[in-house]
């Protein structure tokens, strides 16, 4: 193991990865429960999500208070992983390491090969893996799939296997007797149904934890099953040291070479929180100071800003109150207008938008105007899964013919997405994973930019470099058009 030390002491990390047989297993619970406990007995956990997602990593976060970063193989390469991984532990005072997978351990691309999948990231990252299995309605069956999984991937390292859902301890006691008597995989126990800890979800998967958290006595439950029903406290005592790749700090967050005061404003709220860490720490290695403000409470953008980033969230939730609040409305209309740097993506491209109609009641909401688009929400999920976007035109993400790697997960969709001749431009040709094109667009009004697309910096190194160049030049040109 190479000799990490963080403040002239030996640094020790271990982890493992939380997967499931599927989707809807336990696993999200249970690795709320764990990071929560292993936070309880006195680790500094560092929790990772496997997969673009926004929702559970903010749980993540408000559970263990440091950051959870996304891990993903089509996004990004596998020396980016690695280096995010080895970012989220050590440079944070971090021992411990819990990763949540995606979808079903071995789900990824296509039914052929390892990519994109949980088990893929485990063996990128040299981590073993416990298995969540629901085994409402199943006894001696439970075996057959254990089995399955740990004989599927001679390559992939399992520490062991708990139960999610049990009906009762004797129920858990016929799933361990055969797991014990067929399969290799110890039994590291079980996690009962219990209605205490149902966590709230609406159309994007749970609710946000800058919006509703996890209750106190939930999160107290949790720990309380995970040390009474499990042996995870054994379990962390005896894993691996981790051989973590090489790393220093400029590997993921250099010091910028280029000068400094530019600042960007972050909207950063219960209407709009889906930001992938890496992405404002870039803004920041590549000059930017990083402004937080909300559109829901503030009434100005903050003072001396040269761009503003608007990430994703739940804008239609708050869309009256958002409507609002027209001094700032204005505001961001006349920055567009001047040409400063603004960038929006899902929920702060409908927020760009002129309106905003509601799933519910019908009623169309006015936004800031910077696009001359109508945006409706619908009960009906409207887009989902993987993009790639070639850049048509210039834009503040990267030149014409360089390409970025993003997500497109969302339930409204533009009315009347017709463009203005001279004023409005198409800048995203987008693919699906598999290359097929799609009508999913990007597009462009003065400096401003805005897509459904969630987009991962990471996946073109020169993203960063090219918004805060384009807020530098704002600024030097005294916000002139």
């Amino acid at each position: 193991m190479p000799s990490w030390r963080r403040n002239n002491r030996e640094v020790v990390i271990k982890g493992f990865v939380i997967a499931g047989t599927g989707s809807g297993s336990g696993k999200t619970t249970l690795s709320l429960a764990v990071m929560a406990y292993l936070e309880h007995k006195g680790f500094k956990v560092a929790p990772f999500k496997v997969g673009p997602d926004f929702i559970d990593p903010g749980h993540h976060r408000a559970l263990t208070g440091r950051n959870s970063r996304n891990l993903d193989s089509w996004m990004l390469s596998k020396e980016y992983n690695q280096g995010v991984f080895a970012h989220g532990c050590l440079p944070h005072g971090a021992d411990m390491a819990v990763v949540e997978g995606v979808m079903g351990l071995f789900d990824g691309y296509s039914g052929v090969d390892e990519a994109g999948s949980t088990a893929q990231m485990a063996k990128w990252l040299g981590l073993p893996v416990i298995l969540v299995v629901d085994a409402r309605s199943m006894a001696r069956s439970v075996a057959a799939i254990v089995q399955g999984f740990e004989n599927f991937d001679p390559d992939l390292n399992f520490a062991g296997v708990i139960f999610s859902k049990t009906g009762s301890p004797r129920h858990y006691d016929y799933l361990k007797e055969a797991v014990e008597a067929n399969c290799k995989m110890p039994c590291l126990g079980h996690m009962p149904r219990n209605g205490k800890i149902a966590l709230p979800e609406r159309h994007l998967g749970l609710v946000t934890s800058d919006e509703h958290g996890i209750a106190p006595d939930v999160v107290s439950e949790l720990v309380s099953m995970v040390d009474r029903y499990t042996d995870i406290g054994t379990l962390a005592g005896t894993l691996p040291d981790l051989e973590l790749p090489p790393w220093k700090v400029e590997d993921t967050t250099v010091e910028a070479s280029c000068e400094k005061g530019v600042r960007i404003a972050v909207a950063r709220d219960r209407a709009f929180c889906f930001y992938y860490p890496e992405n404002l720490e870039a803004l920041e290695a590549a000059g930017a100071e990083i402004v937080r403000f909300s559109p829901l409470t503030d009434r100005a953008l903050p003072e001396n800003v040269h761009g503003i980033y608007f990430g994703g969230g739940y804008p239609e939730l708050f869309a009256k109150q958002l409507s609002d609040n027209q001094g700032l409305i204005r505001e961001i209309r006349e920055k567009s207008a001047d040409a400063m740097p603004i960038y929006g993506e899902c929920g702060g491209f409908m927020y760009l938008c002129s309106s905003l109609t509601g799933m519910d009641s019908g009623e169309a909401f006015e936004m800031t105007g910077c696009f001359p688009f109508s945006v409706s929400m619908s009960k009906r999920l409207r887009s989902l899964g993987y993009r790639e976007i070639a850049l048509a035109e210039d834009t503040l993400v990267g030149k014409k013919g360089e390409r970025l790697r993003g997500h497109e997960f969302h339930y409204s969709s533009l009315d009347d997405a017709t463009l203005v001749p001279g004023k409005v431009k198409t800048v995203y040709a987008v693919s699906l994973r598999d290359g097929t094109r799609t009508a999913t667009a990007g597009y462009q009004v003065e400096n401003t930019l805005g897509s459904y697309m969630h987009i991962h910096f990471g996946s073109l190194a020169a993203a960063a470099g090219r918004f805060v160049d384009q807020c530098r030049r704002f600024r030097d040109r005294g916000g002139r058009p």
